[in-house]
């Protein structure tokens, strides 16, 4: 474990500290993957300084397919050294108890989720979605239960609006049980969290670790010159080849030649950029091989950001038509 890789960040006004760079598992660990593949990357990770492992129960194919391979992946004499996080919400099995934010379900997922993962307890646990046809006051005694019973040390909620997070902070500092984390998509392509939903975090002392920081991928140099037969684009995967458009692709070379001036990536500015304000907690990158990861976490060597280069980037933006 390399502590000193990367920087640690404090997760909101809690004693937590995570890494700026964290590892997601929703892509390239699930079924079908080579276990020497994830390894390497797992290890990676730890060789970069990253302790914190960001999963869901649903993550696959097939369904806690990821959570089953962290659990191979981990030696358990690392357990107290890293941060392990799953969610629950998702549609895992049939029925009316197999989804959604009720307690029943949600108690259910979390006690697979465990077995699956070979814990007896979660660093952190998400509601990965909100459920309007679930009392917001029954999602979150779920939560302060959870960590009551020992199975979970902090609660968050992901995908949230800034105001149902601000009640759910509220409901849950009343019952003891403080609001830890909010894990939305942010990126240069997706601003929406700057509009409000900053503010309520730094006012409610919430952290915020951030998902698809490189939109999926369209954030890197790899559609510079079109879409390339073997993308995720391509192929369908989690991004469509219609959201790769003109506007799109004027906007990311625009963003390659102000990384280039700063000896980095696209990528690499994409996720310094998301990290240069400090109400982020850290950015939660995937892998498909060890080097792409190192590639990634490269950024934090430049997280500093001058005026003019902040102010090329936003007019980049809105010359290339780019709804940010």
């Amino acid at each position: 474990m390399n502590y000193e890789r990367q920087p640690y960040r404090r997760c909101g006004r809690s004693g937590l500290l995570l890494p700026a760079v964290s590892l997601g598992l929703w892509h390239n660990f699930g079924g079908g993957k080579s276990l020497d593949s994830q390894r390497a990357i797992f290890h990676k990770a730890l060789d970069l300084g990253i302790t914190h492992f960001d999963i869901a129960d649903r993550y696959g194919p097939p369904l806690g397919a990821a959570e089953s391979t962290f659990n191979r992946l981990l030696p358990r004499s690392l357990r107290d050294e890293v941060v392990v996080t799953t969610k629950g919400s998702n549609p895992m099995w049939d029925g009316p108890y197999g989804k959604g934010n009720s307690r029943k379900h949600l108690l259910a997922t979390l006690d697979r989720s465990l077995t699956r993962l070979g814990l007896d307890h979660v660093d952190i646990y998400y509601l990965h979605r909100d459920d309007e046809e679930t009392p917001l006051e029954e999602q979150v005694a779920t939560l302060d239960h959870m960590v009551r019973s020992g199975k979970v040390l902090y609660v968050g909620v992901s995908n949230f609006s800034p105001e149902r997070t601000e009640q759910a902070a509220r409901l849950l500092r009343g019952l003891g049980t403080p609001l830890l984390v909010h894990q939305p998509s942010y990126s240069l392509l997706n601003r929406w969290i700057e509009r409000s939903l900053l503010g309520v975090l730094e006012q409610e002392g919430v952290g915020c670790v951030v998902y698809s920081p490189l939109a999926q991928g369209l954030l890197t140099d790899r559609y510079l010159d079109g879409i390339p037969a073997d993308s995720r684009a391509a192929e369908g995967r989690f991004l469509t080849a219609d959201r790769v458009t003109p506007q799109v692709l004027d906007f990311v070379r625009a963003l390659s030649a102000v990384a280039t001036a700063r000896g980095q990536s696209v990528a690499q500015l994409a996720l310094a950029w998301a990290l240069q304000d400090s109400r982020i907690t850290s950015v939660l990158v995937g892998a498909s091989s060890p080097e792409q990861l190192e590639a990634n976490v490269a950024a934090v060597d430049r997280l500093d950001f001058t005026d003019d280069e902040l102010a090329a980037i936003d007019r980049a933006a809105k010359e290339s038509g780019v709804e940010v």
